[in-house]
């Protein structure tokens, strides 16, 4: 965007603020690039949550136009267009019956400014929509949402204007809350403020156009849960999770069945559709390109009761090491759908039915950063990306005799013990930390049983990395050596590969479907001991004595087809 347009879309913006009374927002029509919807989402937060009035999303290149998006509470809406900010009258574009809030519109020739008029946001209170939806509502009674008014009452600032647009019900609007002697209807979070106004829906519960509104979007929850204090939703934003992997986007996009098979770890979409008992290869056609948002994780309307396993002093058979969980306590309730910890063999093949093999008492990471089904017999592709669990718990491999849990998996929290350390807000430059963008940011849960933290994860990472090259070399090496010479001749390097070939091989493909077959058991089991350790990420710290007994088995295997 260049400076003009900048300045121009500013001033469209500030002009939208004093209209008020049609409640809308501008958008100055920009050849921006961006990805099209099939359903609208919400991409942008807002303090208290869902939006109580139509706000733009932006405005994207289409087919002889272009895309106007704009997202609000449930209704039906008109699209305003014009070609100058002075002078010009706002044009309608359209009826104003378009309650998709999204609209093409065709090519102007120039530059437009865009606005949009809705339904006003009548705010009613949760103890009208526990009328219908009393168990719901009770549930949600029990968690923190209920008591956030009381939080800032705590701490004397109950009448702080920038604190109550997030701890009450559509704070600033005019339905919406003013204080507690005029609207107590209205205090704490509550269901409108993730769900949109529904007053009018209260009004006429048979009109489905002014249902409120069920949004995954990691922004709801984002409104409120950013900011140097809390800073939840924009750690969240910048990790992984935050992201749908544009190959895996492809793959769904070009079958509906693998909407459900991969859609259950990548699309937070399919798997909370898959949670909720649905169906998603038929109801979420084009609606699956959502990365795995806090509702994947988190149920919003209900806490759990959740049994620590690792709860009380747990020994480490390898390293002699005690654990003093205490921490949760013997049970502990929250409102993650799966709990922290678990020792239960966990490998979900996504061929899988959901239903058949969904354990809600497994790790809630573990649900999905597993070894997916894979096997050593496997021969089309390598491993998936996500053995972490099975290393940590030591049940990757069928080769060797027992499960090794390595000492991290006695933690009481497990992955969350390393991967979400947090930290209090000091100041705005040294912010809160959450613990969401899930990296091993911090030693400082190291240095709780280990010296020279730093040295140590070096000395263990810098050793499996040089074993796993020499394991790739000692499997070339019979590639280019020992392999039967069928395999030699047509894949040379490649020999030992799977069909597609993992990352740490390169060029064409490996041996054929068919000529898999020559390849020997032993050659294949070290393969994907190999690939399990290389594709943790870890390089070892996950569970080391493990790792380094799958490389040294791995190691073993190809030296007895190398010299027999």
């Amino acid at each position: 965007m260049n400076r003009v347009h900048l300045q121009a879309a500013r001033l469209a913006f500030w002009l939208s603020r004093l209209a008020p009374a049609i409640m809308t927002r501008l958008c100055l029509l920009l050849a921006a690039s961006a990805a099209a919807q099939n359903v609208q989402h919400l991409t942008i937060t807002e303090p208290g949550g869902m939006p109580g009035t139509p706000v733009m999303m932006g405005v994207s290149p289409a087919t002889n136009g272009v895309k106007v998006s704009w997202f609000g509470p449930s209704g039906y809406y008109q699209l305003w267009q014009k070609y100058s900010l002075t002078g010009a009258a706002w044009l309608a574009w359209g009826g104003a019956t378009n309650a998709a809030c999204m609209a093409a519109v065709p090519a102007s020739g120039g530059k437009a400014f865009f606005r949009v008029s809705g339904p006003g946001p009548d705010y009613a209170g949760d103890r009208d929509c526990g009328e219908c939806h009393g168990a719901i509502r009770n549930s949600v009674l029990g968690t923190a949402h209920s008591r956030a008014l009381a939080a800032l009452q705590q701490i004397s600032q109950d009448a702080n204007p920038n604190c109550l647009a997030c701890h009450t019900v559509g704070y600033g609007l005019p339905t919406g809350y003013q204080n507690e002697s005029t609207t107590p209807l209205l205090e704490n979070v509550q269901c409108e403020n993730c769900h949109g106004p529904a007053g009018s829906h209260l009004a006429n519960p048979n009109n489905l156009g002014v249902v409120p509104r069920v949004e995954l979007a990691a922004q709801v929850c984002g409104g409120c849960h950013n900011g140097a204090e809390h800073p939840t939703f924009d750690e969240w934003n910048g990790s992984p999770h935050g992201q749908v992997v544009p190959e895996v986007a492809g793959i769904m996009a070009s079958s509906s069945a693998d909407i459900s098979d991969c859609g259950r770890c990548h699309s937070g979409s399919a798997r909370v559709k898959l949670l909720d008992g649905g169906d998603p290869t038929t109801t979420l056609t084009g609606d699956y390109d959502v990365p795995i948002t806090c509702a994947v994780c988190h149920d919003p309307h209900a806490q759990y009761v959740h049994t620590n396993t690792l709860n009380g002093v747990v020994a480490d058979y390898f390293s002699g090491l005690l654990f003093t969980n205490n921490q949760l306590g013997a049970v502990y309730t929250n409102q993650i759908r799966n709990p922290y910890a678990s020792l239960i063999t966990c490998s979900v093949s996504p061929s899988d039915s959901f239903s058949n093999v969904y354990d809600p008492g497994v790790n809630v990471c573990a649900q999905c950063h597993n070894e997916r089904g894979a096997a050593w017999t496997d021969t089309s592709r390598s491993p998936h990306h996500s053995p972490q669990y099975n290393i940590l718990i030591g049940s990757a491999d069928t080769n060797l005799p027992i499960a090794q849990f390595g000492a991290h998996a006695l933690l009481e929290r497990q992955c969350v013990s390393c991967h979400m350390q947090s930290s209090p807000y000091v100041s705005e430059s040294q912010p809160a930390v959450t613990g969401h963008s899930f990296e091993m940011n911090s030693y400082a849960i190291c240095a709780n049983c280990h010296g020279n933290v730093a040295g140590r994860v070096q000395f263990t990472t810098n050793s499996i990395a040089t074993t796993i090259r020499q394991t790739v070399s000692y499997l070339d090496l019979w590639a280019t050596n020992a392999a039967p010479a069928q395999l030699r001749t047509n894949y040379n390097i490649l020999a030992w590969e799977y069909t597609t070939p993992g990352d740490l091989s390169a060029g064409g493909p490996g041996p054929s479907a068919s000529d898999q077959a020559l390849i020997p058991d032993d050659i294949k089991k070290a393969r994907f001991d190999l690939y399990l350790v290389f594709y943790d990420g870890s390089f070892g710290v996950h569970n080391p004595q493990y790792v380094s007994e799958l490389l040294s088995n791995a190691e073993t295997l190809v030296e007895g087809q190398l010299y027999q």
